[in-house]
């Protein structure tokens, strides 16, 4: 089968498109343009890792060009289209607003429209736990209150649900939106908090931590989050499944662990990791952040028998073995 993989030189799209590359049994076409918000070499590198891979080939594009992409997913023609790439990061979202208005809302509406043109058989995208905002109560069920977001990354994303529902209600298109929570793991980010912690702590610098490192975060290891996408991807929406929508084929997926932990005894952790001592600033709230991050997962499980497997202790275990590597 044809997968689309939008953001495949980022985290998730990058551990998505080797995953199924590598099955051998899917042609792999990942799309991304290489933004500068974070380190280039990193995305490179990733590339450099899916190159040798037969049934991947990447192209580098904007999704948000609306002809040009709709053009390319004409001419591939995919039997399945996982958008994953975005503009990430909380608070970036508050210095920087237009480039969550070019990627998150300009860009996933490029999306559908070359959906609806060219329609797959399921269309999965990122959505995020940042939604959940102020209307949420831990563990937060895919039913609670969103429309609340504490940060503009937050709204687009929430934006970016009603977006996809009403292109599913009018056009007919097999939509599900995937609610990701903390995720971190080889390859990361060097912006989100395992990197961010790690380099300081090996640096000898001060960790900075908001709200007194008392953040509770549902860190989920980033092979939980490639199982819910590729299961999610080949279990298609519709009247009668479990856990749709009262209006299908829209869908919403918590993606998470369900064991939410401190900041602070995240730190510790990474210290024994590490086998360095970590110098720790503990610091009030910062506005649009969000206190807890918990995924209640019936309605996933029910629908794709998903369960986390891979325990915080192993998993940053296994990050500290690629951090170490990578960056000597």
């Amino acid at each position: 089968m044809k997968v689309l993989v939008t953001g495949a030189a980022g985290f998730i799209g990058y551990h998505v498109a080797r995953r199924l590359a590598g099955t051998k049994r899917c042609e792999v076409l990942g799309v991304d343009n290489l933004g500068d918000y974070y380190d280039v070499a990193l995305k490179r590198a990733r590339l450099a890792e899916l190159a040798p891979l037969r049934e991947f080939r990447f192209l580098e594009a904007d999704f948000a060009e609306t002809d040009k992409f709709a053009g390319m997913v004409a001419h591939f023609r995919a039997d399945y289209v996982v958008h994953l790439g975005a503009q990430p990061g909380v608070r970036y979202s508050m210095e920087n607003p237009a480039a969550y208005v070019h990627s998150n809302l300009a860009g996933f509406a490029s999306v559908l429209e070359a959906c609806r043109r060219t329609p797959p058989k399921h269309l999965v995208y990122a959505s995020s736990s940042s939604v959940y905002g102020a209307g949420g109560h831990a563990p937060f069920r895919e039913e609670d209150n969103t429309d609340q977001p504490v940060s503009f990354y937050g709204a687009t994303k929430k934006s970016n649900e009603l977006m996809a529902h009403s292109y599913a209600h009018l056009h007919g298109l097999n939509v599900t939106g995937l609610r990701f929570f903390t995720v971190y793991g080889p390859w990361g980010r060097p912006d989100m908090a395992p990197t961010l912690f790690a380099r300081a702590i090996s640096a000898g610098q001060p960790v900075r931590l908001f709200n007194q490192g008392k953040n509770l975060r549902d860190f989920t290891y980033i092979d939980d989050i490639v199982d819910g996408v590729v299961k999610t991807l080949l279990f298609l929406p519709g009247p009668g499944t479990a856990a749709s929508l009262p209006n299908p084929p829209g869908r919403i997926f918590n993606l998470g662990h369900n064991r939410p932990v401190e900041t602070l005894l995240f730190v510790r952790m990474l210290e024994q990791l590490l086998g360095k001592s970590a110098r720790v600033d503990l610091l009030p709230a910062q506005p649009g952040d969000m206190l807890v991050t918990c995924a209640d997962l019936t309605r996933i499980q029910a629908a794709i028998n998903y369960a986390p497997r891979v325990p915080l202790e192993e998993g940053l275990k296994r990050f500290v073995e690629w951090f170490r590597g990578y960056y000597k």
